[in-house]
């Protein structure tokens, strides 16, 4: 199951929302967890990937 990162617009936390694509698409209203905010932005995060052979 994807993880999604959000950033709280108004005490400016980062948190983790683990859903799946589909319900991600339905586009749901998040609340930041520690001061219940629904000002929430999705953040991009980064990837990391590690391949099986040597470049």
């Amino acid at each position: 199951m994807p993880t999604y990162e959000y950033e709280c617009q108004k005490c400016e936390k980062h948190f983790e929302v683990q859903e799946t694509i589909g319900a991600h698409a339905e586009h749901h209203q998040h609340r930041c967890p520690t001061c219940g905010s629904p000002q929430v932005r999705q953040v991009i995060a980064s990837v990391h990937v590690q391949t099986s052979r040597k470049s």
